[in-house]
């Protein structure tokens, strides 16, 4: 039986490497890591998504993204014969997004925060895991932060207060945890729940995704 190919997006920001401790049996999957690219300049977030599907190179591969990863394979979905899309501590819609993002969106604020994430890497890390991040562990998250380049965080952080998407995908699978505090539980609808998962369950919740993420892969195949 030939193996199936998981393709892996990382967060806003973040590197492959927050990948490193989930372990897919060997003898039913494939994986392989997908990293940030910078934007075009003015580079719409299908157009990215449009250059981003062309590194996928399986068709009928699972994509699996995190956080604004999990916006961009959503997006990647359209240009791909995807076998399934699963999101973990993301948004299926901009409906999800927490209310302090949508007035980010109408009052333009959020075009004021990204000049300081780049030069303090304990804001990047609280932007990019949420607050539960703790001072002793940023040093441990510095190590995932790998594009920092104002540029693309700029693009970043538009492209997600202002996703157009408005209609949720019934085919999206959504993993998420109840004590996350950039998309809060609370505007999130329809998802596979992890107990005191927070916004960085993919380092901290790993044994659970583990354990769980090949049953969801394999689920009515």
């Amino acid at each position: 039986m030939s193996k199936i190919h998981v393709y892996f997006m990382p967060g806003m920001a973040a590197s492959s490497t927050i990948f490193e401790r989930i372990k897919l049996p060997e003898d039913t999957f494939e994986t392989h890591l997908l990293e940030w690219v910078l934007p075009e300049k003015n580079e719409t977030l299908k157009r990215y998504a449009k250059r981003m599907a062309e590194n996928v190179k399986h068709d009928n591969a699972i994509l699996v993204g995190v956080s604004f990863g999990g916006i961009l394979v959503q997006e990647m979905k359209s240009f791909l014969n995807s076998r399934k899309v699963i999101i973990i501590s993301s948004v299926k819609s901009n409906v999800e997004l927490p209310r302090k993002m949508k007035i980010a969106k109408t009052t333009k604020a959020y075009k004021l925060i990204p000049t300081q994430l780049v030069e303090n890497i304990d804001h990047l890390a609280m932007f990019a895991f949420g607050s539960s991040v703790l001072k002793q562990r940023l040093k441990l998250y510095e190590k995932f932060l790998s594009v920092r380049d104002k540029g693309y965080l700029d693009w970043s952080i538009e492209q997600i207060i202002n996703w157009e998407r408005t209609d949720v995908d019934a085919e999206i699978i959504h993993i998420h945890g109840d004590a996350d505090d950039v998309f809060p539980i609370k505007y999130i609808k329809n998802c596979t729940v992890v107990k005191g998962g927070t916004h960085i369950m993919i380092l901290t919740k790993y044994r659970w995704l583990n354990d769980n993420l090949p049953k969801i892969m394999l689920e009515n195949e």
